[in-house]
């Protein structure tokens, strides 16, 4: 289901047909070393995860991480969206893409579209956002966005602290 569309992305809810987007998106030396390893290494382990945290997100929140496509072929970037985690007060906007469409602008645009889908639809007041310490390219984005860093902190089941920034919308 198309959530909303920029000057040349579609975002768009995952479904299982996007299963072997999202095994290669995760399995990505940038998506291991900055988000972490999801442990998915099949097209089916790609289904069940698409199930598990996408849908469901879905269907608990009413958002989610959305499949970020190119409006003239289809083709998948990446992903952007919200989650809501259980250790945080407030939704979270993330946003991750494949080598190949990184500094092209694709993720300042479907995050600047994510985040008035956040306040003019899905009503959100404030908007967290992660990162991991050395990840300056997510932390300049955040930046552009306006988000302001807050303090460094553990999410349970993580060894390392992360950057905690926010934004009031």
């Amino acid at each position: 289901m198309k959530i909303l569309e920029t000057e040349r992305t579609i975002l768009r809810e995952v479904t299982t047909d996007d299963a072997e987007f999202i095994l290669d998106l995760l399995n990505q030396p940038s998506f291991i070393k900055y988000i972490g390893d999801r442990n998915v290494r099949s097209v089916a382990g790609a289904v069940e995860y698409v199930e598990s945290r996408f849908a469901n997100s879905y269907r608990q929140f009413g958002f989610g991480m959305y499949a970020v496509e190119l409006k003239e072929t289809g083709a998948p970037l990446g992903i952007c969206g919200f989650v809501k985690r259980d250790s945080l007060p407030d939704a979270d906007i993330g946003f991750a893409f494949l080598p190949q469409h990184c500094s092209q602008g694709y993720a300042f645009e479907s995050a600047s579209a994510a985040m008035i889908l956040g306040r003019d639809v899905l009503g959100l007041k404030r908007v967290l956002a992660i990162t991991s310490q050395d990840n300056e390219s997510s932390c300049k984005l955040l930046e552009k966005l306006n988000f302001k860093f807050e303090t460094l902190i553990k999410l349970p089941h993580d060894t390392e602290e992360v950057k905690l920034f926010s934004l009031d919308l």
